[in-house]
């Protein structure tokens, strides 16, 4: 019988975050709560902890993670031309263990980072996690639904975990360790994968418009439908190709009168 696998080091994916109001650059919540999880970890199974940011060294948010318990932040020099999920496959790729959070606080970010670096590396995706615990060589997540709901899940290390932001996590500023810790540049192995050139990049000048279909139950019914787990219609489409597929989203649209082509 094979020995459980020992966890020896994890990685923990750091990102720059703004404030809602002033959009001022701050640490990401999301990605903070990451981080205490994997501190957590790291000090039960005595594994190594490496808080890694793909991006410019010099910007000030980063610190704010050495005040939250990272004992240094490795920062990977990205260039906006590059894939950073490609930059930062090639240097976790020893960690048994890659914690990230669900998405960036920049605007409208696409949360796309954790399952284009679990591809990258060949490695399982578990998003959504609340708890995280290893376990004979796996990595057992508690995972969030929505309506109260939890989901209890595991996979093969060496695995990627995606921290929800409800994640049983409290982290704590302390400016004691701010100033004991430190931000070391880390080379970068450089990638060949190039996407930069087929977005544009900007300022957010509207808020995306959500389709929503009219709501036409009554009140005791949109109550009922917010304490339960029913299924609110609809149908599900697993077979067929991709262009019957859009013809069923389609015909929905239209049948609630979404669009008018």
């Amino acid at each position: 019988m094979n020995a459980p696998r020992q966890v020896k080091r994890i990685a923990v994916l750091v990102s720059v975050g703004r404030h809602p109001v002033s959009g001022a650059p701050r640490y990401s919540r999301n990605d903070a709560a990451a981080l205490e999880l994997g501190r957590s970890l790291a000090e039960k199974h005595g594994a190594q902890l490496a808080v890694v940011h793909a991006g410019d060294a010099a910007e000030p948010a980063l610190a704010d993670y050495l005040a939250l318990g990272a004992g240094e932040v490795e920062v990977l020099g990205c260039d906006p031309t590059e894939c950073s999920a490609h930059v930062l496959a090639a240097h976790v790729k020893n960690c048994d263990l890659v914690l990230t959070g669900t998405r960036a606080e920049g605007a409208y970010d696409t949360g796309m980072l954790p399952y284009r670096l679990a591809a990258a590396m060949g490695r399982p995706l578990v998003g959504a996690a609340v708890d995280v615990d290893i376990d004979g060589g796996r990595v057992a997540v508690r995972q969030f639904l929505p309506k109260g709901l939890r989901r209890r899940v595991d996979a093969a290390l060496p695995a990627v975990v995606a921290v929800h932001p409800l994640a049983n996590a409290n982290p704590r500023y302390a400016y004691a360790r701010l100033r004991g810790g430190a931000i070391r540049t880390a080379p970068a192995v450089r990638s060949t994968y190039h996407d930069a050139a087929a977005w544009v990049l900007g300022a957010v000048e509207r808020k995306p418009v959500r389709l929503a279909a009219a709501e036409k139950r009554s009140g005791h019914a949109r109550m009922l439908s917010a304490t339960t787990t029913e299924s609110r219609g609809g149908s599900v489409v697993n077979g067929g190709t991709s262009v019957e597929k859009a013809q069923v989203i389609l015909a929905y649209l239209r049948e609630h009168q979404l669009i008018d082509y």
